[in-house]
C-alpha cells in the first residue's frame, strides 16, 4: 500500500535533491520524507472518519449515557470512548471536567482521561502501518486494561474530596436536546475538523519524523540497544520518567518508536516511552493542578505510571 510512497521518497531524495544513496543523510532524507508523506496521509483518513463516528456522539450524550451506568461499566464505555476521541492529554480536560459536573463517578472520568491521549485511533492506526495487527492489537488491549484498572482504583480510593468544590458547581441536570445534523453538514464538520487537527499536530509530525530520521540515519545502531536494550532491567521505567517531561501526541511520538526498535530497542521500552509522553504531561499536570488537589495528581500518575511499567515488561516478555 505505501510503496508509491517509497517510491517518490526515492525520488526526491536521490533524483530532486541529488543525495547519494546508501548515505547517513541519504536514510534520513529518505526516511523523513517517507514517514511524513504517510503518517500524513493516515492521519487525514482515519480523522476524517473517527469525526463523522463522533457527530452521533457529542459529548452531551456521552456524558448522559456514562451517568446512568454501573460504575464498572462505566470504567470500560469511557475508556472505549476514550479511543474514538483524539485528543491530546490537555484537550481531554475539559471532557473530564464535563463527566465531573454531569455526575459520572470520578473513577470513570479518570478512565477515560487515560485513554483518550493513551490509546487514541491515530496512535491504532500508525502502530497498525508500521508494526502490524499484532502489535497494534496488544497496544490496545494494555492500554485499555490500564485505563480501566486505574480509574477503578482510583474510584475506591475515594478521593472526592481532594478535587476542587467548584468543579461541582453548575452540574448538568435533566435531559440534554441534541442537534440533528445533516449528513452534508456531518462532512463539512469532518472536514473542517480534520483540517483543524491537522492544522494543530503537524508540527509535531515534523518534529517526531525529524527526530526519528536522525535517529535512524546517524545514531550508531548499537548506541541505544546498549543503554536500552532489553537486557537491562531499568530501561523500561527509565523510558517512562524520559517520557513525562516530552510533551507531544501519539502522531509525534510513533515516529520516534520506529527509529528506535530499528535500532535494537526493544519495543516494550520504546512503547512505554511513548505511552507516557501522551498518558502523563507536565502541561496535563500543570492544567489538573487547578481542578484537583497535588496529591491526587501525584495519585493518578503513580498509578498510570505503574500500569505503563508493567506493560514494558509485558512486551519486552511476550515479543
Amino acid at each position: 500500500m505505501f510503496y508509491p510512497i517509497q517510491l517518490l521518497a526515492d525520488w526526491l531524495t536521490y533524483t530532486v535533491f541529488r543525495i547519494a544513496s546508501k548515505t547517513l543523510l541519504g536514510d534520513a532524507v529518505n526516511f523523513f520524507i517517507f514517514d511524513t508523506i504517510k503518517i500524513l496521509i493516515l492521519l487525514s483518513v482515519i480523522i476524517f472518519v473517527v469525526s463523522i463516528i463522533r457527530s452521533y456522539l457529542p459529548p452531551e450524550k456521552i456524558r448522559a449515557i456514562l451517568s446512568h451506568k454501573n460504575k464498572y461499566v462505566g470504567n470500560v464505555l469511557a475508556s472505549l470512548l476514550g479511543i474514538i476521541t483524539p485528543f491530546c492529554s490537555c484537550s481531554a480536560i475539559p471532557l473530564f471536567l464535563g463527566f465531573v459536573q454531569a455526575g459520572v463517578p470520578l473513577g470513570t472520568t479518570f478512565s477515560f482521561l487515560i485513554a483518550s491521549p493513551m490509546i487514541n485511533e491515530v496512535a491504532i492506526v500508525l502502530l497498525l502501518g508500521l508494526f502490524g495487527w499484532k502489535i497494534a492489537l496488544v497496544y490496545i488491549v494494555s492500554g485499555l486494561v490500564i485505563a480501566i484498572l486505574s480509574g477503578i482504583i482510583i474510584g475506591h480510593l475515594k478521593v472526592e474530596n481532594l478535587v476542587e468544590p467548584f468543579v461541582y458547581q453548575n452540574s448538568i441536570n435533566g435531559n440534554i436536546d441534541l442537534p440533528n445534523m445533516t449528513r452534508k453538514e456531518r462532512i463539512n464538520y469532518a472536514l473542517l475538523y480534520t483540517k483543524d487537527i491537522l492544522k494543530k499536530v503537524w508540527p509535531y509530525i515534523l518534529v517526531g519524523i525529524g527526530l526519528g530520521a536522525w535517529i535512524h540515519g546517524y545514531l550508531p545502531a548499537d548506541f541505544l540497544a546498549q543503554y536500552a536494550g532489553s537486557g537491562k532491567w531499568y530501561a523500561v521505567p527509565l523510558a517512562v520518567l524520559i517520557g513525562i517531561p516530552l510533551y507531544s501526541n501519539a502522531a509525534g511520538v510513533i515516529p520516534l518508536v520506529s527509529a528506535l526498535t530499528e535500532k535494537g530497542v526493544s519495543m516494550g521500552t520504546t512503547l512505554a516511552l511513548m505511552m507516557s509522553v501522551t498518558a502523563l504531561s507536565l502541561p496535563e499536570f500543570m492544567i489538573l493542578k487547578k481542578v484537583m488537589k497535588t496529591r491526587l495528581i501525584f495519585i493518578f500518575a503513580g498509578i498510570v505510571a505503574v500500569g505503563i511499567i508493567f506493560t514494558g515488561y509485558l512486551f519486552n516478555f511476550i515479543l
